[in-house]
């Protein structure tokens, strides 16, 4: 007679109850991170387009809608990349990753920044991102109630963000905030509907334009700023610090 025997049943306890995921670690919204290991998980995911740690919290992006973002975004950096074009030693940038703090790496639609050598806040890192705060933080919003209006806003007037300008696209409200004494206020506009920066003399922006979609009529405004005395004053030191800079660079 051939008797069979056949292994024991595995237990519960014997059971694997978890296998381990190959690949990277996800990346979610909601996830509570380090700087450290935010950075190490977007890295390796490259299909993943923006994503940002704020008060050590991950947040994720919905899709872009055209309209309500796309267009705008496109108008505003149009019309920022116009005012550094004509004012030296501003820099623009477009999507950058900012590093604030170890709690806060962030990703603003746009930005300008005053050039380290002239006064700056911010710089460039080893591995090319920026670190510190720029000058001026632009955001498009869906609205109000988005978390660019609530808990961004004040990380970027607690990282020393002089301006701070968030275009609400339900609203159709433009809302730009200076930083006075640690806190942020909003900028009025002027009786023809035009903001105008304090930190960057000349950037003047009417903002019906912006919600029309009337890029001509910024860039008209805009050039009116750059023609002001106020923007002259501003460019004049900014030229002979360049060269000066320039020369210490040489020697």
């Amino acid at each position: 007679m051939t008797v069979q025997i056949h292994p024991p049943a595995p237990t519960l306890a014997q059971k694997p109850l978890l296998r381990k995921q190959p690949g990277p670690p996800p990346l979610n919204a909601g996830d509570r991170l380090s700087r450290a290991e935010f950075e190490r998980r977007y890295h390796a995911h490259p299909e993943i387009k923006k994503a940002e740690l704020v008060e050590g919290l991950v947040y994720m992006p919905s899709p872009a809608r055209f309209t309500q973002h796309s267009q705008p975004h496109g108008y505003m950096v149009t019309w920022l990349g116009y005012y550094g074009a004509a004012t030296p030693g501003i820099l623009l940038g477009d999507n950058a990753t900012v590093r604030l703090d170890h709690e806060n790496v962030v990703q603003p639609d746009a930005l300008l920044r005053l050039d380290p050598r002239l006064g700056g806040h911010s710089h460039v890192t080893r591995d090319d991102y920026l670190s510190g705060p720029p000058e001026l933080v632009v955001e498009i919003a869906a609205s109000s109630v988005a978390y660019d209006l609530g808990v961004k806003r004040r990380v970027y007037a607690r990282s020393s963000v002089q301006e701070y300008l968030a275009a609400q696209a339900y609203e159709q409200r433009v809302d730009w905030f200076v930083l006075r004494e640690g806190v942020y206020e909003a900028l009025q506009p002027d009786s023809d509907g035009i903001l105008r920066s304090e930190v960057f003399p000349g950037l003047w922006l009417p903002v019906d334009a912006l919600w029309a979609g009337d890029l001509a009529r910024m860039l008209a405004v805009l050039q009116q700023g750059l023609s002001s005395a106020e923007h002259a004053a501003f460019v004049a030191p900014l030229h002979e610090r360049l060269a000066g800079a320039a020369l210490s660079d040489e020697t």
